[in-house]
Parts: structure tokens; sequence; C-alpha cells
């Protein structure tokens, strides 16, 4: 962002005193905000400020506006040359920001550059009779209808170098000009090819009574129709509820009693009758007396140690519990105690 300076002292005016129009705008926008809050109207005034002194803001405008707001003068300094929309140099009748950002160049904006360099001069020049002055600015957001320049708070749009000529000779003769677009286009509409919503149906309300007619007799129809739907869904063959699919079928078993006696042979078969009848066979039963051996009881851990060589017997070792001894009676102690060595302490509490 480029620096921004007040304007040379020699433009500066030696005094600037609100008008009553400005004050009473200033009484408006104060009034807007709780008390205290007073400095959140300093835009505002700065604009109002700017349109007093004819499209600049010098040093004394910027003062009033502190004074009026009770803030310290550096505060609205800042605000005045940080915001672009606050001309800190004296400025044409006619104030023209040009438009030199990529849209506006892809439809011409080069060709009206060269007719205000030709007709105004340099950037922030005044012309002699101090109609005009003009600034390179970036986009302003009517790209749709490029290019365009902004004309003090207007907008003219569609541009050419015929009728920018033109516009630039009405306005210094003061005749009325024609704000927006320059070519007769109704806002941003497509130009000379305005193919929808050509049906005068679309305003004349039929459409909509149309609509809302058709609504309400697919509405009727279809609170006449939930019964016949209704009804259609009940079928008319009534069948029990047993489906087929996926249940066994039913079939007689391979060989059992009742299927033998149903076709009149013996219930029993015969050699299971022999087979049962046999003592040989028969399953004796223990007596709940009889006492059943119990397996000795196995002791919690193990400690026989692998043996070093092929063949060689394993080692008995006194810490190896003897199976089936409780842990209570073994004749070593497990907590680790038997690996260490005894200590004795003599009279002179020497340890050996």
């Amino acid at each position: 962002m480029a620096v921004r300076k007040l304007a040379p002292e020699d433009m500066q005016p030696e005094s600037f005193v609100l008008s009553t129009e400005t004050e009473a705008f200033a009484e408006k926008e104060i009034a807007k905000y709780p008390p205290g809050r007073q400095a959140s109207a300093v835009i505002a005034l700065l604009g109002k400020a700017q349109e007093q002194a004819g499209g600049w803001l010098p040093r004394k405008a910027i003062e009033a506006v502190a004074a009026k707001l009770d803030m310290p003068v550096i505060r609205v300094m800042e605000v005045a040359t940080f915001y672009t929309m606050f001309n800190l140099e004296p400025v044409g009748k006619y104030f023209i920001q040009f438009c030199g950002t990529t849209p506006c160049v892809l439809r011409g904006a080069g060709e009206i550059k060269k007719v205000l360099e030709r007709r105004i001069g340099d950037q922030n020049h005044v012309t002699a009779d101090g109609n005009f002055s003009w600034l390179e600015v970036e986009c302003l957001g009517a790209c749709s209808n490029a290019p365009m320049v902004q004309i003090n708070d207007d907008y003219y749009e569609d541009l050419t170098t015929e009728n920018f000529e033109k516009l630039l000779d009405d306005l210094a003769a003061g005749r009325p000009v024609k704000v927006g677009s320059q070519i007769g286009r109704n806002r941003s509409e497509p130009f000379e090819a305005v193919n929808t919503l050509q049906d005068p149906a679309l305003y004349d309300g039929s459409v909509v009574g149309a609509w809302r007619k058709r609504f309400e007799e697919q509405a009727k129809a279809a609170e006449t129709a939930e019964p016949a739907a209704a009804m259609a869904s009940i079928p008319q063959d009534v069948k029990a509820a047993k489906p087929t699919a996926g249940r066994p079928i039913e079939s007689d078993a391979a060989d059992t009693p009742a299927k033998r006696a149903k076709e009149g042979e013996t219930p029993i078969n015969p050699t299971d009758q022999k087979e049962a009848a046999d003592p040989s066979t028969a399953t004796k039963g223990r007596s709940h007396t009889e006492a059943e051996p119990r397996p000795a009881p196995q002791s919690g851990k193990s400690y026989v140690a692998s043996p070093k060589k092929e063949g060689e017997a394993v080692p008995s070792s006194p810490t190896t519990p003897v199976a089936g001894t409780p842990p209570a009676q073994a004749e070593s102690r497990r907590d680790g105690s038997e690996s260490k060595p005894d200590v004795i302490v003599d009279k002179d509490n020497k340890s050996s």
C-alpha cells in the first residue's frame, strides 16, 4: 500500500469550520452510539467534512472532526490516511476514479485511460478550470459492465471512447448525463440478447394462479387415492401366515418305534432288545460308598533342573519340593532365603 500524506502546506486552507448542515449531520450520527462511544462516528463525519471541503480533506477539517468527537487529532489522522476513499489532496469538481483492473482492461479500459491522459493530464492533476481530475483505482465491482469509471458518487458503465468523450463534454458544459450503462443496457442484463423470461404470463399473475389451482387438484386427488390404494393393498385370497420359504419340509423319521407301530411291526427292534438283555453289555454303576482315588496334589511350582548332558540324571536339590508335599510342610522356604549365605555378627558388629 502506498504511503498517503497530507497535501503540501501551500495547498492547505488557513481555517475550516463545520457548516450548519455538517453539524446537524454530526449530531444525528453521534446519537446512534452510546454515551462515550462518539468516536464510532468518525468515518461518517470525515466523509461529510470531505464533501463540505469540495471532495478532499484538509488538515483543518481533520482537526475540526477530532474536536467534534473529542478525539486526539492523531487518531482521526490515522483513519483519514488509511482509507483511500478520503482524498488528501484537492480534486476537480468531477473526480474520476478509473478502474484499471483485469476485467476492465480486457474490455478496453486501456483506450479509456488514453482519453483521460489526453483530455485531463496525469493522475491527481486538476484541470485549469477546476472541473476534472482522475485517479486509477482497484476494482470497483462493476465487472459485468466493464469498462467503467466512478465520477464522484455515480457509476458510468459500458464505456467506449466515443460515449466517454461525449460524457466528458456534457459534464464540462453542465448538461445532464445518464448514470449507469452508456449503451442503453438495463443494469447488467444481456445487451440486445434478452432471450429469457419473455412470456407475459410470468408478470400478470396467471402463472401463479394456474400453479395454485393445479396444486389443489393434485392434493385433492391424493386424498381420494389414499383409501383406494389402501384397499388395493389388501390381498383378495387370504392365506395362512405360514411362509414356505426357508422352512423345513416335514417328513417321517427313518426308523422309530412310532413308525414301526404304524406299519404293523414290533415297536422295539428285536436286535436292540436282544442287545439290551445281554448282561455282558450292561453298564455297572459305582456305589456311592466306594472311594474314588484322587490324584496326589501337585505343588504350585516346579524347580526341577534340566540335565546338563545327555543321559545324565537330574540332580536332586534340597530346594526342590517333593510332589504332594503341602507348601507349609516343605523342608525349605521358597522366599529365596535358602539361597542367601548365613551372616554371623560378632561382638564388634562386624559381619563375616
